[in-house]
């Protein structure tokens, strides 16, 4: 059976003896059925995972201690931003969770002219609480013991004034330029994807003005989710770890 993996919001040491997060106590009690002794995977955002053996079982409580620990450095050697305009729920959701499985080292939510979804106040502060909690589960789920850095929401321009030691994209059905022609530099790559109406000639002008390269991923306009899949795979591919 498949160990199940933990994110713990503290330093972990060997010995400790770590309560578990309450939602993650009742996943591993009540929906796997985990019991005393059986063994968990812990990780704190660090290169280390750490193994564990359960000690308590309550109705609302699960207690783990540490027994060892090991460094697992499974990170990709291209560093990817995702600059990511912000998309209806599950659509966002689901392009987070995937990017966070290839490898992305941090996501950037941009909000864009042709945009359909508004983030103010408290309702950008219950967004990011939501998509922190979708890396979190991901890196679970995948096996990353880094955790993608989410930064709050910023508008179209803010995100020109990124990186310029890196390597610049940004999606745009129809052009010629394909990922397997661009060469990138210092192993560091932004790749900035559209909404589901695409970014308007302005927005697109102005990327090309702060050194950012137009690219398509071929003859097919692609959903938002699954351009950010198809993107990431390729770069993945081209450059980073995936084969």
């Amino acid at each position: 059976m498949r160990v199940s993996r933990v994110f713990i919001e503290q330093k972990i040491n060997t010995g400790d003896i770590i309560s578990l997060p309450a939602d993650k106590a009742h996943h591993l009690a009540h929906v796997i059925r985990l019991r005393v002794g059986d063994k968990i995977r812990l990780f704190d955002n660090s290169e280390f995972e750490f193994e564990a053996d359960i000690i308590e079982v309550a109705k609302k409580v699960v207690r783990a201690e540490v027994t060892s620990s090991s460094q697992l450095n499974n990170e990709s050697p291209l560093d990817i931003t995702l600059c990511l305009a912000v998309s209806r729920g599950p659509h966002m959701d689901f392009s987070i969770q995937k990017a966070v499985e290839l490898g992305v080292n941090r996501i950037i939510p941009i909000i864009s002219e042709f945009g359909n979804v508004k983030l103010t106040g408290s309702r950008a502060d219950n967004k990011l609480s939501h998509w922190r909690k979708i890396i979190i589960g991901a890196a679970e789920q995948c096996g990353r013991n880094k955790l993608a850095e989410l930064q709050s929401p910023i508008i179209f321009n803010e995100c020109l004034n990124s990186d310029s030691t890196a390597t610049k994209l940004i999606l745009h059905p129809g052009v010629e330029k394909m990922m397997s022609k661009i060469t990138v530099k210092n192993g560091r790559l932004i790749l900035m994807i559209g909404p589901e109406g695409g970014f308007s000639e302005l927005e697109l002008q102005r990327a090309s003005d702060n050194n950012y390269i137009p690219i398509s991923l071929g003859p097919r306009v692609l959903r938002t989710e699954t351009a950010v899949v198809c993107s990431l795979s390729n770069a993945q591919q081209l450059w980073g770890d995936l084969h």
